[in-house]
């Protein structure tokens, strides 16, 4: 009977990414606490914000391949003591210069977890269980962690203080990697705790051309990648609708509506809880849409129509809507666009499986890139307008160019058909 400690495997990694999440954005939930202990000005609180992901963006696309060189386990391990230390020292920044060069080591610190789970899920799982995997990390863990971000941090507020929040999140960071140095393993073959069976499942099921251990990166079939173009592309216009509402849709609540830190933190659940539902349906979709027809552009009609319906969800947020209204319109744009969440990643590994840590570093910095431009363009538009409309507008309208890139440049590769070793139906 085969084992199935890859499920093991895979929850390490989706654990990993909700830490990530609720540290990225536990500062949205302290920004009046950090204005009065530090000076800073809302603008100011954009730019710091932005800064996270300008570490993120440089780090993610170097990430990549020092996964895919030195393996998940060492890079992960390093990267989580970064980003725990610089969670617990964002309370003692002392200044806005500070907390930009503690935001701007965090954002080192957690970028390589994306790279990393592409890796793990493409040598632990076979394809056809990959797209649903893909969505528990680039979707569920993601929106997961944000749906209980707002209830957990002002909980954390509420008992310890916001200085306190910080410091407890470090510590469970530091949980994960005494977890991490018992169970984590790069490949299955490396790991006393899968069976022969197991490997023999694994093995079956990966690509022809996928390399099974370590490998340097292959800058110049990475560069001219037409389809990695198109995913960085595609991933770039979501970004900028998730980096927005993760920032600022705390502050947009307490702001046009009057409400107060923790009401807005048990308003944001709708959006994230959404975001579940997106993730699922997404993972699901693809598996089965690709099973019916097994071409590489299935995936980027998914993410395209996705995309589509996402900036067509926001239209109500330029007309002044009620409460209820924005809520909604909200929810439904980030889950619509949280159906993409673990399909870039799939399409990465199909875009390039012989370097899928690389791959999902160019599509993780892409998406990065995005969050750089986002907080600071709006908490810009709020400073200088005093309202979040344009910023709405602007969001719409990238996640619409984004679904007509995702629909209509794709090229379907030559190999792009079911791998030699896999049965007709089952790559995912």
């Amino acid at each position: 009977m085969s084992t199935r400690f890859r499920f093991v495997t895979l929850g390490l990694v989706v654990g990993l990414i909700v830490i990530n999440y609720i540290d990225r954005s536990a500062v949205s939930y302290a920004v009046e606490p950090l204005e009065q202990a530090f000076g800073i000005t809302t603008a100011q609180y954009g730019i710091i914000s932005s800064v996270f992901s300008i570490g993120y963006m440089v780090a993610a696309f170097v990430s990549g391949p020092l996964v895919d060189r030195f393996g998940t386990r060492r890079v992960l391990l390093a990267a989580i003591a970064l980003f725990s230390v610089t969670t617990a020292l964002i309370p003692v920044a002392g200044s806005f210069a500070g907390l930009l060069v503690i935001r701007l080591l965090l954002g080192i610190g957690e970028s390589p977890a994306f790279p990393a789970a592409t890796r793990t899920v493409s040598r632990w799982l076979p394809i056809r269980e990959r797209g649903v995997a893909l969505a528990l990390c680039g979707g569920v863990a993601v929106s997961g962690s944000l749906l209980i971000s707002g209830p957990l941090l002002t909980w954390l507020t509420d008992l310890v203080g916001w200085r306190g929040m910080f410091w407890t999140l470090a510590l469970i960071g530091v949980v994960w990697a005494l977890f991490a140095v018992v169970l984590l393993r790069d490949l299955p073959e490396e790991s006393s705790r899968v069976n022969d069976a197991e490997r023999a499942l694994i093995a079956q099921g990966q690509e022809s051309d996928s390399a099974s251990g370590r490998s340097s990166v292959r800058w110049r079939p990475l560069l001219t990648n037409r389809n990695l173009w198109v995913v960085a592309g595609g991933y770039f216009a979501w970004g900028f609708m998730f980096w927005g509402f993760m920032y600022w849709l705390p502050s947009f609540l307490s702001n046009a509506y009057g409400l107060s830190v923790e009401e807005a933190g048990a308003f944001s659940i709708a959006p994230w809880a959404c975001g579940i539902v997106g993730s699922l349906v997404g993972g699901y979709l693809v598996d089965r849409v690709y099973r019916r027809s097994p071409r590489i552009r299935t995936r980027f009609a998914v993410m395209g129509v996705a995309l589509l319906l996402a900036g067509c969800s926001l239209i109500p947020l330029a007309i002044a809507p009620t409460l209820t209204v924005a809520l909604i319109s909200i929810s439904l744009g980030v889950g619509f666009g949280f159906i993409t969440g673990g399909i870039w990643w799939v399409a990465s590994i199909d875009a390039a499986p012989d370097q899928p840590g690389s791959a999902a570093g160019f599509a993780d910095a892409a998406f990065a890139s995005s969050g750089i431009v986002a907080p600071s363009v709006m908490g810009f538009i709020v400073a200088g307008t005093g309202s979040f409309t344009s910023g709405f507008v602007v969001m719409a309208g990238l996640a619409v160019a984004g679904a007509l890139l995702m629909l209509l440049v794709p090229r379907e590769p030559a190999l792009a058909a079911t791998p030699a070793n896999a049965p007709a139906g089952e790559r995912a």
